[in-house]
């Protein structure tokens, strides 16, 4: 029996990168798993790879920037899948650069997106997470929410994406607090650099000094991140991961 078995997961931002291998590797430990992200057709294509692989998954094209979408998609999930056990914060964009020369939209979509829809999908959740915590088949519930390590360290040229990451981590320590005594679990992942498409919205120059800064390092696979969330989440009831730090091995900052 696998450790997820006849339980629901949620991650969002599943079309690509972390959140795709996360749904992969849920379903790999038995849940069920829904995927949530705008671009249906690869959340299509994923529903089928996990399929073919024996597990369960439904699409849910979802922009959770918008509040009723959001809690659509959760309810969504409850309505096809039966429960809510297992959700994972993931969507998110970095849109990186000095901030005398950023575009203020660019901040208003990474606070839409990384702030605002991961709110909205906690505030969502958070009901059905406590109601399944104590129904078995595992009487605990996780919500994982996706950070950075510039959640723990400002620099140059991410005042925002620092500030939204920061922000992050202070709600899921605080939303830790009130309900972890009824057995929902609150964890925060801050990940270095990874090797996903993550990068690759930002401006050119931007982008150019991303490259220079990392492109010398091996970098962190999402298949990394999908296993320490995947750890996190089948810890036995009574142990709790609130926090993992994870850097590629050869990134110093």
């Amino acid at each position: 029996m696998a450790t997820l078995d006849c339980t629901v997961a949620l991650v969002t931002g599943a079309s690509s990168g972390i959140g795709e291998a996360t749904a992969k590797r849920l379903a790999a430990e038995g849940a069920a798993v829904a995927v949530g992200a705008r671009r249906v057709d690869r959340l299509e294509a994923l529903v089928e790879e996990i399929a073919a692989a024996g597990g369960t998954a439904v699409a849910i094209e979802s922009d959770i920037t918008d509040r009723a979408q959001a809690e659509s998609l959760v309810a969504t999930t409850v309505n096809q899948l039966g429960r809510l056990d297992t959700v994972v914060n993931n969507a998110g964009v970095m849109l990186l650069g000095p901030a005398l020369e950023a575009p203020i939209e660019e901040w208003e979509r990474m606070v839409d997106i990384n702030l605002k829809g991961l709110l909205y999908v906690a505030k969502a959740a958070l009901p059905h997470l406590l109601e399944f915590a104590g129904q078995g088949p595992r009487n605990v519930t996780d919500l994982v929410n996706i950070s950075s390590v510039a959640g723990r360290r400002a620099r140059a040229g991410s005042a925002v994406y620092n500030a939204i990451k920061h922000g992050v981590g202070a709600f899921a320590e605080a939303l830790r607090q009130e309900v972890t005594e009824r057995h929902v679990r609150v964890s925060l992942i801050e990940p270095g650099a990874v090797a996903t498409e993550l990068s690759s919205h930002n401006r050119p120059e931007v982008l150019d000094e991303i490259k220079g800064r990392f492109g010398a390092i091996e970098r962190l696979e999402a298949e990394d991140i999908a296993d320490n969330i995947a750890y996190i989440v089948t810890r036995p009831r009574h142990v709790a991961i609130n926090e993992i730090l994870v850097r590629p091995t050869e990134q110093q900052g």
